[in-house]
């Protein structure tokens, strides 16, 4: 194993394994990338954290009205899993003068997160495409900072959507980065009833 990869040194005022509390402590975890697969893997995490019986709750800031395949598994998977759209759909925003009506409904989205980060409701909070919120221009960063840093501290918290910023990055605990490496869409493929929604 290399030196970087050897984990934190144990002195004799240490203990090799972490304290219950730092156990206890809810992740920040990132999911972004242009890859496909990042709310499909916050769903996969999901999934796990119900069977450890924790209650989840997904808030889908840029999906609207269509039939997403997600929507009838939480019916299924409830009261242990809420998804709930929150946007218009997918937008194409100028990041540098966002139409003031995709502000309104990013803001709208953002009371109801903060509402689910802080209520103590839940055991993991999934901010699905929040990130592309934050790159948009359709919500401060550090407003988002912020309430995640004021949430209870076991509540674990996933945030997906590509161009993460880097302060969001720097906080995470935990951040993975989906990478395409072959695509359907490509080809001129559309999309897939039970892949991509």
């Amino acid at each position: 194993m290399s030196p970087s990869h050897a984990g934190p040194k144990v002195g004799p005022d240490q203990d090799a394994a972490p304290s219950r509390t730092a156990r206890n402590k809810g992740y920040i975890v990132v999911l972004t990338g242009n890859g496909k697969g990042k709310t499909t893997s916050a769903l996969g995490m999901a999934v796990r954290a119900i069977g450890q019986g924790l209650r989840v709750i997904m808030l889908q800031f840029l999906k609207g009205s269509w039939k997403y395949g997600e929507l009838e598994t939480a019916k299924r998977l409830a009261p242990d899993l809420t998804i709930r759209p929150l946007g218009e759909g997918f937008v194409h925003v100028n990041p540098d003068n966002p139409d003031p009506k995709d502000v309104r409904c990013a803001q709208r989205a953002w009371e109801l997160c903060k509402e689910a980060l802080l209520s103590g409701d839940y055991g993991m909070v999934i901010l699905d495409e929040i990130n592309v919120a934050i790159s948009y221009g359709l919500l401060p960063v550090d407003e988002v900072i912020g309430a995640l840093e004021q949430r209870p501290y076991e509540v674990h918290v996933v945030l997906t959507g590509r161009d993460a910023h880097p302060k969001i990055l720097e906080l995470a605990d935990l951040v993975t980065e989906m990478t395409e490496v072959k695509h359907p869409y490509t080809v001129g493929v559309t999309a897939r009833r039970g892949i991509e929604y």
